[in-house]
């Protein structure tokens, strides 16, 4: 199964997908804290915690997540997910539909990798911005941010769009379980079609290099 890492302290394993959902296991790492407040506009989540704990706060109320417990999150709703206590927590994620949010979690993924984050792990504003603004159908920060408003001064939008993603030459191209990211010309390439053992890795890297 292929496992992607989004935070310097979280990752998925992807377990199955298909257009009407994507199940993941995440783990979250321990002493976490409160990630940036978000939603997604048109997609559904289901989580079941199987081991740890998860800290939560969906629409303004915050409850904490033992095993054996579930949450879910209707499209839309404003909410965070971390894990405050003093070991990993495992938990089974479910997104429906699954639109792109495979796509979204090798994005971050491809960032980790290339190391293209800041010396706390993070994305850096600029690199945030082209990421929200590509998977805009999938993850929105709630309310206004000041750094990504400066990075989109600095950056156009069709100029971030440009930048994103390129191919990956043949002979640079990543062993087979190293994930890429989709390119916009052809984003049913590598798709998972009914389990993770149909998994094809995607051939693209970020471009980040030429602006940085």
């Amino acid at each position: 199964m292929t496992t992607l890492k989004l935070t310097p302290s979280e990752s998925v394993t992807v377990r199955a997908t298909g257009p009407d959902a994507l199940e993941v296991e995440a783990l979250y790492g321990q002493g976490g804290s409160a990630p940036p407040k978000h939603l997604h506009p048109s997609q559904a989540e289901h989580f079941a915690v199987v081991a740890g704990s998860l800290n939560t706060h969906v629409g303004g109320q915050e409850r904490v997540l033992d095993v054996g417990d579930t949450l879910d999150i209707p499209a839309g709703v404003v909410h965070q997910m971390w894990n405050a206590g003093s070991e990993p927590a495992r938990v089974v994620w479910r997104t429906s539909p699954a639109g792109r949010t495979l796509e979204w979690f090798e994005a971050l993924d491809s960032l980790q990798r290339a190391g293209r984050v800041q010396k706390n792990g993070i994305p850096g504003p600029l690199a945030m911005s082209v990421l929200l603004t590509e998977y805009r159908d999938v993850f929105r920060l709630a309310g206004p941010d000041p750094l990504l408003r400066t990075a989109f001064a600095l950056l156009a939008p069709q100029q971030a769009r440009v930048l994103f993603l390129q191919p990956v030459p043949e002979a640079q191209r990543p062993p087979p379980g190293v994930v890429g990211v989709p390119g916009n010309d052809n984003p049913n390439a590598g798709r998972i079609t009914g389990t993770a053992g149909n998994y094809t890795p995607r051939n693209f890297q970020f471009g980040f290099r030429f602006i940085f």
